[in-house]
């Protein structure tokens, strides 16, 4: 069955570059994304995994851990550092999953279920559509899923202003407009009634129509 938001994130043991883990167990109590690629030493997904490094303090921030996924093997990726650290002058910094048997892409959705074999003999081609972004919330509920092409890199400044959002909507009874950045106004939802809004914005809200209803965003002076 095809994930989607809402489901709950498969959970897998795997090798790491910083050992073995249970995926639900690592997560614990926060946030996670997890991305994923088709193959070691490919060119876009260096840029990334590079970016992601220098950008982590951005997650720390958000107790929020992240963690790739590649097919090829754990000693593969540890040598793939090595050019990311040259290329990009940051060398992953988070752990990177080796999924050989490709049990996890399968159960993620990212390769049909009947596909057979390992990584050893599959071209990064053969795997272009594992190329996901997943965040996962404490309750390890898929919050979001975001899919490139391989010719595409990811823009994981996007994944940080989900990551606001999503963390702001799940505390306050909130959403957020197109665009909207950390700090920006915000609209009340739709499932607290007039009523309500009146005790948590005693001052109202902006009403340009009456099921549009806009405040400042919650714990922003």
């Amino acid at each position: 069955m095809a994930l989607t938001i809402g489901s709950t994130a498969p959970d897998f043991e795997a090798d790491t570059t910083e050992g073995k883990i249970r995926f639900h167990e690592w997560i614990g109590d926060g946030w996670a994304v997890l991305f994923s690629h088709p193959k070691d030493f490919t060119p876009v997904c260096t840029t990334e995994l590079g970016y992601m490094a220098k950008i982590k303090p951005e997650f720390d921030k958000r107790n929020t851990k992240i963690i790739g996924l590649s097919v090829d093997p754990v000693t593969d990726h540890a040598r793939w550092a090595n050019d990311i650290k040259e290329t990009q002058g940051h060398a992953p910094n988070y752990p990177m999953i080796g999924d050989t048997d490709l049990k996890i892409a399968k159960a993620w959705g990212m390769l049909p279920a009947d596909v057979e074999g390992d990584a050893s003999g599959r071209t990064a081609a053969d795997n272009s559509t594992v190329r996901n972004v997943f965040i996962v919330g404490p309750d390890k509920k898929i919050k979001l899923i975001l899919v490139y092409p391989m010719t595409t890199g990811r823009n994981f400044d996007e994944v940080l202003r989900v990551l606001d959002s999503l963390q702001l909507t799940a505390k306050h009874k909130v959403a957020t407009p197109v665009n909207w950045k950390n700090g920006e106004k915000v609209i009340i939802a739709g499932s607290v009634s007039n009523e309500e809004a009146k005790q948590t914005y005693p001052n109202g809200w902006e009403s340009p129509k009456p099921y549009i209803r806009i405040v400042p965003q919650p714990g922003k002076s």
